[in-house]
């Protein structure tokens, strides 16, 4: 026991005065303990993270645990609600709830735990925040994260000021923070107070490096979405995650759409290269698809544009034959370039017979239709049910139609029908579904021996392929599906190809099974276009009047210097093939018209891109040189639909085919030339880079004449959109 009396006596003694030296070694061990801690802790600037609600809570139990200030568990029940109150406080206090709209409260990015990090390298208080990023050192996650924070836009603010180490942003009465500039590397933070007052926080933005990390993260990462604005909320700030972009929200489907690639047809020389030869085209898939290209607000790409599509696409009033004894009969005309003063024009029409409904023939058709699961979007199997029940409108009742689909694997829908069943006809397109990878090569052959079954002589035997032009089972090389075609023509079978869609569209196949299958191929983008095709030109679509159509024009070297064929650039044939009947051309159907267009340099114009030779020249004088008068002599070789062996129709071209002004053509002369400028100029082809579009729709317009249909007032609206988006060029 400690007596009393000591413990007064050690009461009242005086504490002894510290010496000098002991005052001494005191401030020296404090210096170097506050120098030490300058050292390792930087000062930062905002409001450091404290403790989260739960470790608080913990933390306070566990130092009066430690102290044994409670002794039993009923001490323990009376002193848990002063802590949670405590708690509670100490969260509102440093972070106040956020209310929403609806008087929720919404839980922040600061409630949400998130991964320790080594604490960063912070600027001075003196430096600029905008050099803040260049020294910070974060993770990526935390670059991301702050990078793509940023302020909801609000009215102008009162300039930052520094307070207590804190920039401080005094805003407008009732007004949101301004957004900060991209480089500063700041937002805004709401006062706990309730006032306008905001501090201004420090964030990095992405680096280069960081950037391409997040661009290769797997789709949705969380360091991968960037926040959302902080929106205020009753003068407090929330930053809630951003909703992701509408381009990640769904993987992006690969463009698979296959077109042949193919280059301009060049400039000849005539002395060297006399002969072009080539076959017919009567083509319009290229048309449309320019055309939904520039109506969703992109130029096309150069190779979807092929010029002789584009011209064949339209209806013109060329004088036709007067029987179907001669199939067609063409014009020929010859007119200044409206683009070049120094060539010419030398326009080819032809315009094929006719066939009076009365007189046509029974039709044997067979619809081999595309279900697979690449055809499950509106403006694929939906829309081509749609067109093939305008065609079903349009048959006669003795005329027969029956019905292939294909997917995993083909199959029969309908059996031969007559069209006089027509309700039954319609119950098998509309029951058609979706499904299953694409077996087109079994289709194709399944198609073919119904069409067989239901031979019709001397009618029409035809296969209507529709799909989008994915075929991913079977024979899928284009040149295997191209000698199966060859080999089933041969029987009188004909195939068609109608395209549908983008992004899967297989145009390349589809070219090449219609050519060699004396078919046409059309793309079907609307409704409106299924109706031009299977209804307005169902003559021209489906009885054919010639078969194996080819054009070879010879020029005169003595008059003609060069020349140059605007298009068929798919469609070039060897000078050999003109004469040989086993080389497959082109087809051309009832009332059918086809247009070529050559650009030729007339001898001693001034317009040679070509330089003459310096030793040997080439030349040809009329001395005894027969036909010298004429430009250029035009061939058309053909063959009747139920013939092999061809007939030759020929036409001299000379000045008598010549006008003397652009303007004295007739009208459909030059709206056809418009129609070829368009399509150069899509193409970004030299002739005409100084051909505006301005000059191309006054052209057509002047020469829009008869429009019953409207599809020359609808050029015009594309060329109007070609120059806005090509900056009316």
């Amino acid at each position: 026991m400690v007596d009393d009396n000591e413990l007064e006596r050690l009461r009242d003694i005086a504490v002894p005065a510290p010496d000098g030296e002991a005052k001494a070694r005191a401030l020296a061990a404090a210096m170097q303990a506050f120098d030490l801690d300058e050292r390792i802790s930087a000062v930062p600037q905002g409001t450091p993270a404290g403790l989260r609600l739960t470790e608080r809570a913990q933390k306070l139990w566990r130092d009066i645990m430690q102290r044994k200030l409670i002794a039993t568990p009923a001490i323990t029940a009376l002193v848990a609600l002063p802590i949670a109150s405590y708690a509670a406080f100490e969260m509102l206090k440093e972070q106040p709830p956020v209310i929403g709209g609806n008087g929720t409260v919404t839980e922040t990015l600061a409630d949400k735990p998130a991964a320790q990090k080594p604490a960063p390298e912070q600027p001075a208080i003196n430096e600029p925040l905008a050099a803040a990023p260049a020294k910070a050192k974060k993770t990526d996650a935390d670059a991301e994260y702050r990078a793509n924070s940023q302020v909801v836009p609000a009215t102008p603010a009162k300039p930052a000021t520094e307070v207590d180490g804190l920039v401080k942003q005094e805003a407008a009465p009732d007004a949101l923070p301004p957004p900060a500039p991209a480089e500063s590397g700041q937002f805004a933070a709401g006062g706990k107070d309730g006032s306008r007052s905001r501090v201004m926080m420090n964030f990095k933005p992405q680096s280069q490096d960081e950037a391409a990390r997040a661009d290769q993260a797997p789709a949705g990462e969380a360091a991968a979405m960037p926040a959302s604005p902080p929106a205020m909320v009753d003068s407090k700030l929330m930053v809630q995650p951003a909703p992701m972009p509408a381009d990640q929200m769904q993987p992006q489907e690969e463009n698979r759409d296959r077109i042949e690639t193919f280059k301009t047809n060049p400039v000849h020389e005539t002395a060297q290269d006399p002969v072009s030869t080539f076959s017919i085209d009567v083509d319009t898939a290229s048309y449309s698809f320019v055309r939904r290209s520039l109506k969703e607000g992109a130029l096309p790409q150069a190779d979807t544009v092929r010029v002789e599509e584009m011209i064949n696409y339209f209806p013109y009033d060329w004088k036709g034959p007067d029987s179907a004894a001669a199939p067609f009969n063409s014009t020929v005309t010859v007119m200044p370039t409206p683009w070049n003063e120094h060539t010419k024009l030398m326009h080819v029409a032809i315009k094929g017979f006719d066939v009076k409904p009365a007189e046509q023939p029974k039709a044997n058709l067979v619809f081999l239709i595309d279900v697979s699961g690449s055809m499950d979007e509106p403006d694929k199997l939906p829309l081509l049910k749609s067109a093939f029940r305008l065609l079903v409108n349009k048959l006669k009742a003795d005329d027969t139609v029956s019905i292939v689909t294909y997917a995993g694997n083909a199959g029969t829908v309908l059996m031969p029908t007559k069209a006089a069943e027509r309700q039954k006809i319609l119950a098998a397109i509309d029951n058609l579904a979706p499904g299953g990878s694409t077996a087109g090569e079994e289709g194709i052959r399944e198609a073919y021996k119904l069409a067989q079954q239901s031979f019709v002589k001397d009618g029409v035997n035809r296969v209507m392929l529709a799909t989008d032009g994915d075929f991913n089972v079977g024979q899928t090389d284009d040149d295997d599906l191209k000698r199966l075609i060859e080999k089933e023509r041969k029987t009188g079978v004909f195939l068609s190809v109608f395209g549908f869609g983008r992004g899967n569209l297989n145009d390349q196949m589809m070219q090449t099974i219609a050519q060699n299958g004396n078919g046409t191929a059309a793309y079907i983008d609307t409704l409106a276009e299924a109706e031009k095709v299977l209804v307005e030109d169902a003559s021209s679509t489906l009885f054919t009047i010639a078969k194996d159509v080819k054009i070879q024009v010879e020029f005169n070297p003595a008059a003609v210097s060069e020349y140059r064929l605007v298009g068929y650039e798919t469609r070039a044939l060897k000078r050999e093939d003109f004469n040989n009947d086993r080389v497959d051309a082109g087809d051309i159907g009832s009332g059918h018209s086809v247009t070529a267009v050559y650009e030729i340099t007339l001898k001693g114009s001034g317009g040679e891109q070509v330089d003459p030779l310096r030793y040997g020249q080439a030349t040809v004088d009329n001395g005894g040189v027969a036909n010298a008068g004429e430009y250029a002599f035009v061939k058309i070789r053909y063959k009747l639909p139920n013939e092999n062996v061809s007939k030759l129709i020929t036409t001299p071209v000379t000045a008598a085919n010549e006008v003397k002004s652009f303007d004295a053509a007739g009208t459909d002369q030059r709206f056809s030339v418009a129609v070829a400028a368009f399509g150069q100029k899509l193409r970004d082809e030299d002739q005409t880079a100084n051909f505006g579009y301005d000059r191309i729709a006054e052209i057509a317009n002047a020469a829009r004449g008869a429009d019953p249909f409207g599809y020359r007032a609808e050029f015009l609206s594309l060329v109007r959109l070609a120059a806005s988006l090509d900056g009316n060029k």
